[in-house]
């Protein structure tokens, strides 16, 4: 009786054992990605998919959250919120709205909405202690909110107006993204970046006010590499990546600028989004007509890129792509066409294989939980 007893448990533990493992091992294979869609369409707000890290095959399609063209998202660093762009002009009287979310075990619970005091907002991010920043495409200027301890947002917005830094030319806010030297927004209309900083609570101009870029170049988004040493900005105007390199006195200089469309091509075309690999060694920027992504190698001395080659997107109007947490997959979000695909990534190569597309209506943003 007893050698049964003992018998039991044992194949009990190795049971529950087994399928302890089975669950840690779904759990590192299954990433979980929410896509931000335009809502003039089909779409209903934002939608949550599964990404299969081993296949590259995307899970089933569930509506998250019904929320108005919820066309850029971002995640805390913790995963306990997420947060939405509202790009639209009636959010109230100022123009667009952004909305906190709680995560609740990957469900979407909403906090609350605040206006971003600008037209258009088109992109959200997160300081990492508490801060967040919205940039007013149409707006022409960046609402930043404190955020509450629930990481809902509190009070009344700081806002920084480029509108009266230039007379002559028409802001227009595209990223604003906060790294430990304060606040970089990107102003396409005044073909640079500009830099703040933190006093106290409220951001103001830094030591170096603009990262200039050529007159009509239209920077778009950016992003850092080498410990924020380098500076890797896209430009939509004028289809370039242009790379700048912090020197001593913290300030960026341009080193390199290089085209992103193919030697000959002569319709137009305007860049979108831009990333860097997780091990830093290659560089990934999105062509919205000629409907590529274009792929550089990193040097990992200088920084500077040297051209792999380009990818078809295999659809129309690529706005944002993202890398899945492991590197192994690139999945490209098609406005116009309404579709996704993924690709399998060569992490020796940085080239990209076609494995999957997914349909979905005017889908621009994907943001991986996990």
């Amino acid at each position: 009786m007893k050698k049964t007893l003992l018998l039991g448990l044992v194949l009990m533990a190795g049971i529950a054992c087994k399928e302890k493992a089975e669950k840690k091992s779904e759990e590192k294979t299954t990433h979980t990605l929410f896509v931000g869609t335009y809502t003039n369409g089909d779409s209903e707000g934002i939608y949550k998919y599964t990404l299969d890290a081993t296949t590259g095959a995307l899970g089933s399609q569930e509506l998250a959250a019904k929320l108005k063209s919820p066309s850029y998202l971002t995640i805390s660093e913790d995963k306990n919120n997420l947060y939405a762009i509202q790009e639209i002009g009636d959010f109230d009287s100022l123009g667009g709205g952004v909305t906190a979310f709680r995560l609740n075990e990957g469900v979407l619970e909403v906090q609350n909405s605040k206006g971003t005091h600008g037209n258009g907002p088109c992109h959200v991010s997160l300081s990492g202690d508490g801060y967040l920043a919205a940039a007013n495409y149409g707006g022409g200027n960046v609402a930043l909110y404190q955020l509450n301890g629930d990481g809902s947002l509190a009070g009344e917005a700081q806002v920084i107006d480029h509108k009266i830094l230039d007379t002559t030319k028409t802001s227009r806010a595209h990223m604003a993204k906060f790294t430990k030297d304060g606040l970089f927004v990107a102003d396409l209309g005044l073909d640079g970046i500009k830099r703040y900083k933190r006093e106290g609570d409220q951001y103001v101009v830094g030591d170096q006010a603009s990262i200039d870029l050529a007159a009509g170049a239209g920077p778009r988004h950016f992003t850092f590499g080498k410990n924020s040493n380098i500076l890797y900005v896209i430009s939509e105007l004028n289809s370039t990546v242009s790379v700048f390199e912090k020197d001593s006195q913290g300030a960026y200089q341009e080193i390199q600028t290089e085209s992103t469309l193919a030697e000959g091509y002569a319709e137009k075309s305007y860049c979108a989004d831009i990333h860097l690999s997780p091990d830093g060694k290659f560089l990934y920027g999105s062509n919205r007509g000629e409907n590529t992504i274009v792929i550089f190698a990193v040097d990992q001395e200088s920084g500077k890129l040297t051209l792999v080659g380009r990818e078809s997107v295999r659809g129309d109007w690529p706005r944002n792509f993202s890398l899945d947490p492991t590197g192994e997959f690139l999945l490209v979000a098609n406005q116009r066409s309404n579709n996704i695909i993924v690709f399998k990534r060569d992490a020796e190569k940085g080239t990209l294989q076609f494995l999957s597309e997914t349909n979905l209506g005017s889908p621009v943003c994907i943001a991986f939980l996990n």
